[in-house]
């Protein structure tokens, strides 16, 4: 019998409860948010329990706990369950800062006990396929890799302003996926951006339109683009180059394209285009809570750990820096 406790049910929080509601192996599942009557009302949709605060969640005999809350509660939530020696699943990021995440994870790893950050992209079957491939050596020595994000509208401006801007809120799915496929460590940063849509961006110290070069210390670049305008779809792509092969990710019948090439005897794509990261990545975000499930019930973290995810906020933490500056960044200058 196993029964997790789901703290925060916005957006993200809701798809989880759904989620874990229909995972074989959770026997119950509790839930709580800062809105009882939205507890309530996701309690009644999933049969799910609804407590009435975050202690009552933890002192309820949860066996394990998914922190969904907002961005600026994360560390705060995840260092409570931590300290009641609760494996923790967080959604991304650990912190509202790097240096932040860097202090949570050395409370998280001195305590030992088990936490894994939310980056589904690691659980998706394309990505993983592309992983695999180069992990056998098949595509040789790496040059290029590109990721791809582009939303199809920009969320709620009151999002965007405490999001942390879109190199910690959109481009940190790239920057994890450019460092897990690589096995490399980003050495070095230029991300540049534009605002061609609602003018808070700026006044938010924010772009909606973002590029970013990585230079990676086994030599490979990382190329990522991200955007908070793209109304053809939700557009998510991965590609990857080596001196011996190319492997790509996201070119499904749902890419959120027009083919210029395309003939009419075999179009691609013939699918209708994907329109937000959740039906992009419904399955992938099922696989990663039933990996979570597994750590619950003593199995190792298989997705991103706070190591991980601390790393790539660096990564987002210099890409700020260079856009602010209008110059490369080293990931050391920005540790300092």
């Amino acid at each position: 019998m196993t029964t997790l406790g789901l703290i925060g049910l916005g957006r993200i929080g809701a798809f989880h409860a759904d989620t874990l509601t229909n995972l074989p192996g959770v026997d119950r599942l509790v839930i709580t948010d800062e809105r009882p009557d939205v507890a309530r009302q996701v309690a009644t949709k999933y049969g799910a329990t609804p407590v009435d605060s975050v202690e009552a969640l933890l002192s309820s005999g949860v066996d394990g706990v998914v922190v969904a809350a907002a961005t600026p509660a994360h560390a705060e939530l995840t260092l409570d369950a931590v300290e009641r020696h609760l494996p923790t699943f967080c959604e991304k990021p650990v912190a509202g800062t790097a240096a932040e995440s860097a202090a949570v994870a050395e409370v998280i790893a001195r305590s030992g006990v088990p936490v894994q950050i939310g980056y589904q992209r690691r659980f998706d079957a394309a990505f993983s396929a592309v992983k695999a491939a180069v992990d056998s050596g098949a595509l040789g020595t790496l040059h290029t890799v590109r990721s791809t994000t582009m939303d199809p509208a920009p969320p709620p401006m009151e999002y965007i302003a405490g999001s942390g801007g879109i190199f910690r809120d959109c481009a940190v799915h790239d920057f994890d996926a450019l460092r897990w496929i690589t096995g490399q460590e980003a050495i070095e940063v230029y991300a540049t951006g534009s605002v061609q849509g609602d003018p808070l961006f700026s006044e938010y110290g924010d772009v909606d339109t973002a590029a970013v070069t990585v230079r990676f210390d086994g030599g490979a670049l990382g190329l990522v683009s991200a955007a908070r305008y793209n109304g053809r779809g939700y557009d998510c792509r991965l590609e990857v180059h080596g001196f011996d092969d190319t492997v790509v990710a996201g070119w499904d019948q749902g890419v959120p394209v027009r083919n210029a090439d395309a003939v009419a005897a075999g179009a691609f794509p013939t699918g209708a285009p994907h329109r937000f990261f959740m039906d992009r990545f419904a399955a992938a975000f099922r696989t990663e809570l039933e990996g979570f499930l597994k750590v619950v019930q003593g199995g190792p973290v298989s997705g991103a750990t706070v190591a991980d995810a601390v790393e790539v906020a660096w990564i987002a933490e210099a890409a700020a820096e260079s856009l602010r500056r209008n110059a490369p960044i080293t990931i050391e200058e920005v540790r300092r």
